[in-house]
């Protein structure tokens, strides 16, 4: 290999002998470093050479460490340029051959989406030629680890080869389905759906019903989950009067497998499979489907069942999906809400609150918002977010009044919730709410919580209410700020304890800009000024930090009659954090 580069004595071809040298090199990270450089490597070669030494070495040394071939499948990949364009890209099947059949998945997987890449670079002759070949060597290979390579492959040469080969890759493909490996059957379960899309109509029927109705059925329920997720594919091929005989009978005994993992994927995929397969069946087979799985004893499959109640909604016919609704959904809804699983539980949160706009606004107080209410007292905090985080849609509907009665009580609870992280999720939601609440119904109920969340035991609550108070002054204005706010923050200056003296000067820092010029000069300046004489360092050294990012609110006059004089005694400060950050405002704002 080395004469590859050094024999004719060519000194710009060096580096290139020493990368091809890292090629061999023992040390793993040497050769994984040139495999990664293999495209420069390859240019220094040329095209021809390329193709004659650089490419046979890397097919003879495919033995080495995982990491080294996933690298060298994922730049096989774009190689074709370096190999001399489309016309030569079959130079580049043999080692791509070898990496589909490796052991490790990763690199298996990475060499199959190489060759799916490459083959659109394939003229129809040369596809046929050379790449259908390597498809079929793969496919008849004694290893399942090549005949796995081989299912993600035929849907791309498919298209583009003559009759009589699409018959054989047919064929192959149907053995496939049948292999006496798991790991196989599933590959083919996987690729079952992207073969179906580029297949005839007359062969989806013919060839591959049979063969999704005997994945569906496998005795591995690896297998039989991947069959529905072909099942979407497969029912968007057929036209509407052969779903039911050809589909149906499938997916109904999907929705009640033995197995909790392919109904768990049947739950998952619902909307799709509603949506591919039409009103009608709809009507007739999935809701009662979909009433199943919303009581399934698995906790997984309720979950997941949930998390679609909105989607599945919404989806059903116009004319008939009220009463659906009311009569088949809602009941089942109803179990849910007490459901002993907080899972269940907190997905069904996340979108109930969405079947308010489907339902209008009599049904909505009537039927939902008991069940809001249940959930907003439910023990489980993420269930109660999820209520609160999704409250503006019911909002819309039914007006905030409507709501707040009873929702005030769910969220006070959990802004004294025992666990800060609860307390934290809920300071996240205030601005939200306070723009749902308006301010007169804020003022009244919830502001004494924003406060007091200021003077909380947990930093990272008292910094998270210190960002709230800025969000809520951006959203109600500044004379809100002075006649709310402003007075509360500025008393706590004075507090015994110093982490609250410097949560004010946070406050005055966050709220500046949005209180505007007149506020932050007459009101707040004065009160920082003073704490510039606090015993405690930390206080101090903060003073300097708030100056610094008030400052540019601040007009120049006061700036130098009044910011001046209190950095520079604090820049002699005996506290050298305090002397720094004096020094470091001064010169920020230019008065060094």
């Amino acid at each position: 290999m080395s004469k590859m580069a050094g024999a004719d004595g060519d000194d710009s071809l060096y580096p290139i002998a020493v990368l091809i040298d890292e090629l061999r090199n023992e040390d793993v990270q040497l050769r994984l470093n040139s495999i990664k450089k293999l495209s420069t490597i390859a240019l220094a070669l040329g095209v021809e050479r390329t193709r004659t030494e650089l490419l046979p070495f890397l097919t003879d040394t495919i033995y080495d460490e995982d990491e080294v071939l996933l690298a060298l499948a994922e730049q096989l990949g774009s190689f074709t340029v370096l190999v001399g364009g489309p016309e030569y890209v079959h130079c580049l099947l043999p080692p791509l051959e070898s990496l589909a059949t490796v052991e490790e998945t990763v690199v298996r997987d990475k060499a199959v989406e190489s060759l799916r890449k490459i083959s659109h670079e394939h003229s129809p002759e040369d596809l046929e030629a050379h790449f259908e070949p390597l498809v079929k060597r793969l496919a008849s290979g004694d290893w399942f680890t090549s005949r796995t390579s081989a299912c993600g492959l035929f849907s791309v040469c498919y298209p583009r080869v003559s009759k009589s080969t699409k018959s054989e890759i047919r064929q192959h493909f149907r053995t496939l389905c049948s292999d006496d490996t798991p790991m196989v059957r599933r590959a083919a379960a996987s690729k079952l759906g992207e073969f179906a899309k580029v297949l005839e109509l007359e062969y989806v029927k013919s060839d591959l019903i049979p063969l999704f109705a005997a994945l569906a059925s496998d005795e591995q329920d690896s297998v039989r989950l991947l069959a529905v997720e072909a099942c979407v594919s497969i029912a968007q091929l057929l036209p509407q009067e052969d779903l039911e005989k050809l589909v149906m009978p499938t997916l109904r005994q999907a929705t009640e497998d033995k197995s909790w993992r392919v109904r768990y994927m049947v739950a998952d995929k619902f909307s799709e499979l509603q949506k591919a397969v039409g009103p009608e069946i709809t009507e007739n087979d999935l809701v009662p489907s979909f009433q199943n799985l919303l009581k399934d004893c698995e906790a997984e499959v309720r979950a997941a069942a949930a998390n679609k109640v909105k989607e599945f909604c919404e989806n059903l016919p116009a004319d008939s999906r009220e009463t659906i609704i009311m009569n088949s959904i809602l009941p089942c809804v109803k179990e849910l809400v007490s459901d002993t699983n907080q899972h269940v539980k907190s997905a069904l949160a996340s979108v109930i609150m969405g079947l308010s706009t489907i339902l209008g606004k009599d049904n909505t107080i009537e039927h939902l918002l008991p069940l809001f209410l249940a959930q907003l007292k439910d023990e489980c905090p993420e269930v109660r977010l999820n209520i609160i985080s999704n409250l503006d849609c019911v909002n819309e509907v039914i007006g905030i009044r409507q709501l707040s009665q009873s929702l005030l009580p769910a969220i006070v609870e959990l802004a004294e919730d025992a666990k800060w992280r609860v307390r934290l999720a809920i300071i996240e939601y205030m601005p939200l709410l306070a723009g749902q609440l308006g301010m007169e119904f804020f003022d009244e109920k919830l502001n004494s919580l924003c406060m007091a969340w200021l003077v909380d035991h947990v930093y990272a609550i008292r910094e998270a209410a210190t960002c709230n108070l800025m969000k809520l002054v951006e959203r109600f204005g500044a004379s809100w700020a002075q006649s709310t706010i402003v007075p509360k923050v500025l008393g706590m200056a004075s507090d015994p304890n110093y982490l609250h003296r410097m949560t004010t000067l946070f406050c005055i820092s966050a709220l500046s800009e949005a209180c505007g010029q007149e506020i932050t000069t007459k009101q707040m300046l004065p009160i920082v000024l003073k704490m510039s004489e606090d015993q405690v360092a930390n206080v101090r050294f903060n003073v300097a930090k708030s100056l610094q990012k008030i400052g540019p609110v601040l007009e120049n006059s006061a700036l130098q009659a009044e910011v001046r004089p209190v950095l520079e005694k604090l820049a002699t400060d005996q506290d050298m954090d305090v002397k720094y950050f004096a020094q470091e405002a001064m010169t920020v704002l230019s008065l060094a």
